[in-house]
C-alpha cells in the first residue's frame, strides 16, 4: 500500500497554532451532567463545601457549565511548550502490516519525562494550589503515569506532593515509583495503616490489593486533616476533561490543517480523562449539529463500568468519604481482580461521558487483556513505540475495525489516542509473554457485590 505523500507521517502544529484555550464540552450538552450530591444531605455539593477539599478556581471550573472555553494561564502555556505541540501520526506501517484500506491516525501523548496525558492537568492543578498559596496537594495513583505527572508538576511549582498508590501497582511497578520519588514525592502503598480510612478498608479486606477508589479515600483524608493541603485527581472530575481538552483541540487542529474528516475516534476509558479530552471538541460538533462521529470507548473486561455498571448516584471512594457522582459504576467497593494487568481500574466513569453515553453519543466495548497485550506487541513491532497497556485497548479496537475495513472495503478514517508508553508495564508484558497472564471476567454475582454498595435513595434506583 503506497503511502500518501500529500500527509506527512508526523503532523505538528506550529507554536502559535497550539491552543490558548480549554473547551469544556458540557457548555454544548442538552442535557448536563447531573451534580456532585453531599453524601450527607443528598444535595448538590456547593462552591464551599467543594473549596475544602479542591482549590478554589478548579472548583469553579468543576461547576462550570456554561463557558464553552476558558483560558489557558500563561504559565500553563509556557510549561506545554516543553512538550506540546504532540504529534498527529499516520499509523502508516501499521496499515501496510493489516493490509487494510482504512487509515489510521493516533495522537501520541507519551513525549514527556511523565510518559502519558497525565501531564497536561497534572501542570494546571499544580499552577491552581500554587496561586493559591497553599503548601501541597495529595492524590491518588493507579498504574503510577498520574501520580508521576502530578509529581513532576508538583516539583515545578515547589509544592509537596503526597501519593497513595494503589497497592498491586506499588508492588509491581518500582520504577514508576522511583520516578516519582525522584520528583520529590511522598508515595504510600494503598490501603495503608497511615489513615483510618486505610485501617477500616484494610480491616473489612484482609490483604487486599488494592483499588483506586481504596486510594481516593485516603488522599482524600490526607488532604482534609493537614492545613495548608487540597485534594486533586487525575481523571473522572469534570476540571480534568477540561484540562484534557488539549488533546482533542490539538488533534482537531492538525485534521484541519490537511483537510482530514475522521470516521471513528476511539479511546481508551477507565475514569474517562483521555478519552473525554481526546474527543471533546468532535463531541461538541456533534452536540451542536454540525458533523456526525462515531465514538467508542474502549475498557477492560475486568472492570467494565460502561458495558456493564448501573447508571446511579455512587460514591466516587471505596472508604465513602467522598461525594456521590451520577455516573455508570461497578460499586464504590468493587476492587478489580490483583490478575488484571492492563490498568483503567476504576469502578466508575465521569459523569460528563456518563451522561453522554446514556443519551447515545457514544458507543462502549470492553475487551479482554490478552488480546489488549496481543495488539500492543503488534503495534510495538510496525510502529516503534511501545504503548502503555491503557492505550492499548484503544490500539486493540482500533485494529480490529481496520480489520472490518479490510472485509468490507470501505476506506474509513480512525483516530484513536496513544496515551502513553509503557516502558514502566514490563511486569505485565513479561506475564503476557511467559503465557501467565489470564483473561478474568467477573461473573454477574461478582458484579452485585458492589451493586449491593450503591446508595439507595429516592431516585437513585
Amino acid at each position: 500500500m503506497a503511502a500518501d505523500k500529500k500527509i506527512p507521517y508526523k503532523i505538528y502544529l506550529e507554536e502559535q497554532e497550539i491552543p490558548k484555550q480549554w473547551y469544556n464540552v458540557r457548555a454544548d450538552m442538552k442535557h448536563k451532567p447531573a451534580p456532585l450530591l453531599n453524601p450527607g444531605t443528598l444535595q448538590p455539593m456547593t462552591f464551599e463545601e467543594l473549596s475544602g477539599v479542591f482549590c478554589e478556581e478548579l472548583v469553579r471550573q468543576e461547576l462550570n457549565d456554561t463557558d464553552a472555553y476558558i483560558d489557558i494561564p500563561e504559565e500553563i502555556q509556557q510549561f506545554y511548550k516543553m512538550y506540546r505541540p504532540a504529534p498527529l501520526v499516520r499509523a502508516y506501517c501499521l496499515e501496510e502490516k493489516l493490509q487494510t484500506p482504512a487509515k489510521i491516525y493516533y495522537k501520541f501523548e507519551g513525549n514527556n519525562t511523565s510518559g502519558s496525558h497525565k501531564l497536561n492537568s497534572a501542570i494546571a492543578q499544580a499552577y491552581y494550589a500554587k496561586k493559591q498559596g497553599l503548601k501541597g496537594v495529595t492524590t491518588e495513583t493507579g498504574a503510577g503515569q498520574w501520580g508521576t505527572a502530578l509529581s513532576m508538576a508538583c516539583s515545578y511549582f515547589d509544592l509537596d506532593c503526597k501519593v497513595y498508590m494503589v497497592k498491586v501497582s506499588y508492588e509491581q511497578k518500582p520504577f514508576r515509583r522511583e520516578v516519582m520519588r525522584t520528583y520529590g514525592a511522598d508515595v504510600t502503598p494503598s490501603p495503608s495503616e497511615t489513615t483510618a480510612v486505610g485501617r477500616k478498608i484494610l480491616q473489612e479486606h484482609p490483604g487486599t490489593t488494592g483499588s483506586l477508589g481504596c486510594a481516593i479515600s485516603e488522599a482524600v483524608e490526607a488532604a482534609t486533616t493537614r492545613e495548608g493541603y487540597r485534594y486533586v485527581l487525575g481523571s473522572v472530575l469534570n476540571q480534568v476533561l477540561l484540562h484534557q481538552s488539549i488533546i482533542g483541540l490539538e488533534t482537531k487542529a492538525a485534521l484541519d490543517k490537511y483537510g482530514i474528516v475522521p470516521d471513528m475516534i476511539i479511546g481508551c476509558a477507565g475514569g474517562g480523562s483521555n478519552l473525554g479530552g481526546l474527543i471533546a471538541p468532535f463531541m461538541g460538533e456533534v452536540l451542536r449539529g454540525e458533523k456526525n462521529y462515531r465514538f467508542i470507548a474502549v475498557e477492560p473486561a475486568s472492570c467494565p463500568s460502561f458495558t456493564r455498571g448501573k447508571f446511579l448516584y455512587d460514591f466516587c471512594d471505596t472508604g465513602m468519604v467522598c461525594p456521590l457522582a451520577k455516573m455508570y459504576t461497578l460499586g464504590s467497593n468493587f476492587i478489580p481482580s490483583a490478575s488484571h494487568a492492563g490498568g483503567l481500574r476504576y469502578h466508575g466513569m465521569s459523569s460528563t461521558l456518563s451522561q453522554l453515553y446514556a443519551d447515545g453519543y457514544m458507543e462502549a466495548r470492553s475487551v479482554e487483556q490478552t488480546s489488549v497485550f496481543a495488539a500492543a506487541e503488534q503495534f510495538a513491532r510496525v510502529e516503534g513505540i511501545l504503548p502503555a497497556p491503557e492505550s492499548s485497548h484503544a490500539i486493540r479496537v482500533a485494529i480490529d475495525e481496520a480489520m472490518k475495513c479490510k472485509e468490507t472495503g470501505e476506506e474509513k478514517t480512525i483516530v484513536f489516542g496513544l496515551t502513553g508508553t509503557g516502558y514502566f508495564d514490563m511486569v505485565a508484558y513479561e506475564k503476557f509473554h511467559n503465557g501467565e497472564m489470564n483473561d478474568y471476567i467477573p461473573t454477574d454475582e461478582d458484579l452485585q457485590q458492589g451493586f449491593d454498595r450503591i446508595p439507595r435513595f429516592a431516585g437513585n434506583e
